[in-house]
């Protein structure tokens, strides 16, 4: 009777125990939903302007909590998309957030120099993340991510947007089945002309620099178009306002060199006004301009084939939309952590050869 007792006892400290860890919650409950709750980290401009009122379009989630230092903000968030007030965290209570079960994905939306801390809670409370690009400043910081995420047995998705696009996946497309051959020379180019003076872009501890924001497009170009990771690279970085970009570049431009044989030249800018991608093959080409627009990018093929299917919406219900079918039917994602882990690994070499003024090898 007395290990009848003790064997009950411990049985029910450990299925007590199972019953509210948050992984366990979140594998229980997850299939039985059709909808999943995204609570968005970082209220700036992005959250603001395009994901809240993207998540107001989307069929396979919705905007359930927020995380923010500013509660200014929280009346009229809670007011326009009548949030919870239980689903409202600073960034002190964070990990609190794992006991919730209206939340199933955060959303960090944060400055690059914190997407690794905020997506190790998030994997740590058993949530789902989704990390806006770029993943993160160093490529140390983005395996500890994955770590952090496999451990936990959690989906990490990068919010490359435009990977959802079905215009991008058309030149993706002729990258894998080479209609035209061989890609030989790809120009790829991503910038605008940021007139902000005191921003986290601006800012080198912050994550800062062209390369961590519209880099990433122009390298994704190039990498895209040819379905291969580059094998060396050649970059130079530049500044016309020394005043403004002190800590970090205003300008980036580099050559890529594929194992194939085939050559990039990318250019990104915060002082240049630039959106374009041409890849001519051994017996063609295909040109995008726009590469990276939110709401489509159009382009042409020398066989005649234009790329230009409509989005319904901007990009952004697209891609939360197919990261949380891909949770909800456990289904590969289209951007998984390690797609930004592979940039990273370029945008360090990027850097390296800016400094050293020359080639490096990846």
């Amino acid at each position: 009777m007395n290990n009848r007792r003790k064997f009950i006892r411990n049985t029910g400290i450990i299925a007590a125990t199972t019953a509210f860890s948050p992984n366990v919650l979140l594998s229980a409950t997850s299939l039985k939903k059709e909808k999943l709750g995204v609570a968005l980290v970082g209220l700036g401009y992005y959250s603001t302007k395009l994901l809240a009122p993207a998540l107001q379009l989307t069929k396979n989630c919705e905007l359930r909590g927020i995380v923010t230092g500013s509660p200014e903000k929280i009346t009229s968030w809670q007011k326009k998309y009548n949030l919870k007030d239980k689903n409202i965290y600073n960034y002190k209570n964070f990990d609190e957030i794992g006991n919730n079960s209206d939340i199933d994905v955060i959303y960090v939306v944060l400055p690059p120099s914190m997407h690794a801390e905020y997506t190790i809670r998030a994997a740590n409370a058993g949530k789902h993340v989704w990390c806006e690009k770029p993943m993160a400043p160093s490529v140390t910081e983005c395996e500890a991510m994955i770590k952090s995420c496999r451990d936990n047995k959690v989906k990490l998705s990068i919010g490359y947007r435009c990977q959802h696009d079905p215009n991008i996946q058309a030149y993706m497309k002729a990258g894998k089945e080479k209609p035209f051959g061989k890609v030989r020379m790809i120009n790829s180019a991503a910038g605008y002309f940021d007139g902000r003076t005191d921003h986290w872009k601006q800012k080198k501890n912050m994550g800062g620099g062209v390369m961590g924001d519209m880099g990433v497009y122009a390298l994704q170009g190039a990498r895209l178009a040819t379905g291969e990771e580059p094998n060396s690279v050649l970059a130079r970085s530049f500044t016309t306002r020394p005043k403004v970009y002190h800590e970090v570049e205003e300008t980036m431009m580099f050559q890529l060199e594929f194992p194939s044989g085939a050559l990039a030249n990318c250019q990104t800018s915060f002082g240049i006004q630039m959106n374009h991608l041409q890849v001519n093959y051994e017996k063609g080409w295909l040109k995008m301009e726009p590469q990276m627009s939110y709401s489509g990018n159009n382009g042409s093929m020398s066989n005649g084939t234009l790329i230009n299917f409509t989005l319904e919406s901007n990009q952004q219900p697209i891609q939360m939309d197919e990261d949380a079918d891909s949770i909800l039917n456990d289904k590969a994602l289209i951007v998984p952590g390690e797609e930004g882990l592979r940039d990273i690994r370029v945008v360090e070499a990027i850097y390296r050869s800016a400094a050293q003024n020359c080639t490096v090898k990846l």
